[in-house]
């Protein structure tokens, strides 16, 4: 599955937010900046991205995920 097509499926959760996915061999970097993760344990935020993940990671097209999830915020001072 090539990187603009996990975007796209992620940016569907988050269509107010940011959301990048790097590619390096079969391994994907999900990032996505986002207000809606104001308030939210980090782990929350993390299930909220891999909800739309969670269909093509049980069919084995995508196996290597990381996840970041960050506040406007967060990124800004990071």
């Amino acid at each position: 599955m090539e990187a603009n097509e996990v975007q796209a499926l992620v940016a569907t959760a988050f269509p107010d937010g940011e959301v990048r996915v790097d590619l390096d061999g079969g391994h994907y970097t999900v990032t996505v900046v986002s207000a809606a993760f104001e308030g939210v344990r980090p782990v929350a935020r993390q299930q909220r991205v891999y909800a739309p993940l969670a269909p093509v990671i049980a069919q084995g097209t995508i196996h290597a995920v990381n996840i970041k999830a960050l506040t406007p915020s967060e990124r800004d001072a990071g």
